[in-house]
């Protein structure tokens, strides 16, 4: 199952990092948050990702296309040989990683309609780029099976001004739209699970995945939510980097369950 990461936005509120780097390569802990996320997923078997990159796509593929290289031990050899260098030892995750340029101002719905082919008709998982959680994802997709509908989100409450949910005893959405600050409702943390009928709720570019098309599967009884009452935080501004940096330097970052 394919992992879809959205991380193409221009991250406007964190513009004192983001003039030079996309917002997922802002780092924590020196890693970058999406490197964190990719790590989270891979704890739990899945190494095959898809990112929709935009704003600065190009930093994101060169820093994949080092990460091997600075992740291994290696001999330069300039005596003449045809091996210029050579790996000794290496120390990358067993990833297998597609970076999609889904252009520049595409709305995160059109994003996912442009890596439609990376994923074919297939389940898939989605999440944004800048949102950690220690939710166990295979109880995610478990819980996504056997209710056989089209979606399903995680759902966490916080204070933050994200999607809002209306929320049915049997865990469907009735339900979604965006959240006002005088709301104490579920919020859509992300870290969704979805099956490719939902390409059809997308129309092209401009479509906002959680305008039209989240609200129309809640409408159709096909959005269900993931009731997570463990840790999530994203990574909206340098106050909320600087919160993940601490857990992090104090050995207590929930979503790190890797050694």
């Amino acid at each position: 199952m394919k992992v879809v990461l959205l991380a193409g936005g221009y991250g406007r509120r964190m513009s004192e990092e983001t003039g030079y780097i996309p917002k997922p390569l802002i780092e924590i802990g020196g890693k970058p948050i999406l490197w964190h996320i990719m790590k989270c997923y891979s704890y739990y078997g899945f190494n095959e990702f898809v990112i929709c990159a935009g704003y600065k796509q190009q930093v994101i593929k060169e820093w994949f296309a080092d990460y091997f290289i600075n992740s291994s031990d290696v001999t330069f050899d300039f005596t003449g040989s045809d091996e210029c260098h050579i790996i000794r030892e290496s120390h990358v995750e067993p990833w297998k990683v597609t970076v999609a340029d889904t252009g520049l101002n595409t709305m995160t719905g059109g994003r996912i309609k442009r890596i439609q082919k990376y994923v074919g008709n297939e389940t898939f998982l989605l999440t944004y780029g800048d949102g950690v959680c220690d939710v166990n994802i295979r109880d995610l997709v478990e819980f996504h099976k056997g209710h056989g509908k089209i979606a399903t989100l995680t759902a966490v409450l916080q204070d933050q001004s994200k999607g809002v949910l209306d929320i049915g005893g049997d865990n469907a959405v009735k339900s979604f739209r965006e959240k006002k600050m005088s709301d104490s409702s579920p919020i859509n943390a992300g870290f969704m699970v979805l099956n490719p009928e939902v390409f059809d709720y997308i129309d092209g570019d401009e479509t906002i995945f959680e305008h039209e098309p989240l609200e129309k599967l809640a409408a159709g009884g096909q959005l269900m939510s993931y009731m997570h009452k463990g840790f999530w935080q994203c990574m909206d501004n340098l106050r909320e980097k600087e919160t993940l940096e601490k857990l992090l330097e104090n050995d207590k970052a929930p979503w790190k369950k890797w050694e």
